[in-house]
């Protein structure tokens, strides 16, 4: 489906399922925001893990261009798909719904990190209720030779090797100079998803599932960030796959995976219902 420019896949669940695992309570929309350069039919495998749970899911990836170039130079060209990713709940009219987050890698990242920043700052989006986030293989920062491995692995073996050696190149030289030799500068002017998410975190719970075998994104990128984000009051919980590759670890996992992100959205269902409950007895308490 196409709202103004950005194609995106929207599907509803049975109202059988629904009413079977959330028994009359609002049913979870979750946003699937994925990898650059992956492909819908990957992300539905992950989709499918909500749908089967009675969840209406919503996916979406950013352009090549997008998170490559336009991020790399300091555009925020993201910001305005932000927008209209948010819209979409209002246009389909679940914004009352409980909203659930699975990002995938840096791609999906930067793309959350205006989602996190618009229901920071945008009355519009004052009313949603976001109940909690799983990174899956993000964030990471500052890792030239990890985001080169990344577009390496997003041109694929189609492209000619000399095309794709000066393609490499140039990006890599783009991103050290704007994004560590000029960055003490430039963050001034743009931040990086990780510094810009690190300093005004989202209050809802994280759940950060990396693997320490990531060629991509350093294990230790994601540790930092995790840490930071509960120093400031956020819940996070966090698991190690340990031998996955970048964006494998439903690959490797395939039955462990899929349980930890249902636990982890129903834990996060559950304590919404319960803050909501103890609302309601002050309110009647007063």
């Amino acid at each position: 489906m196409e709202n103004e420019g950005i194609d995106y896949n929207i599907v509803f669940p049975h109202e059988e399922t629904t009413e079977t695992h959330w028994q009359g309570t609002k049913e979870p929309v979750v946003i699937l925001l994925g990898w650059a350069g992956c492909k819908d039919k990957h992300l539905t495998k992950y989709s499918s893990i909500y749908t089967d749970q009675g969840c209406v899911t919503i996916r979406y990836t950013a352009p090549l261009k997008t998170v490559f170039i336009s991020e790399s130079f300091g555009y925020k060209e993201l910001r305005c798909t932000a927008l209209k990713l948010l819209e979409i709940l209002y246009d389909y009219e679940v914004e009352q719904s409980p909203i659930f987050f699975h990002i995938f890698s840096n791609g999906g990242f930067m793309l959350y990190r205006y989602i996190v920043e618009l229901l920071h700052k945008d009355k519009q989006f004052s009313s949603l209720c976001v109940i909690g986030a799983i990174v899956d293989s993000a964030p990471g920062s500052g890792n030239v030779l990890g985001a080169v491995r990344a577009l390496a692995a997003t041109l694929g073996p189609k492209i000619s090797p000399l095309l794709k050696y000066v393609l490499l190149t140039l990006f890599a030289v783009t991103v050290f100079l704007l994004r560590v030799v000029l960055y003490p500068l430039t963050k001034y002017v743009h931040k990086n998803h990780y510094d810009a998410v690190q300093e005004e975190p989202p209050a809802w719970p994280h759940f950060f599932l990396y693997s320490s075998a990531d060629q991509v994104i350093r294990p230790r990128d994601v540790r930092v960030f995790a840490d930071t984000l509960k120093f400031k009051g956020v819940r996070v919980d966090s698991h190690d796959f340990v031998s996955s590759g970048h964006v494998s670890h439903l690959r490797e996992y395939p039955e462990q995976y899929p349980r930890k992100c249902r636990n982890f959205l129903i834990t996060c269902m559950k304590d919404t219902k319960g803050a909501h409950a103890k609302t309601r007895h002050r309110v009647q308490d007063q």
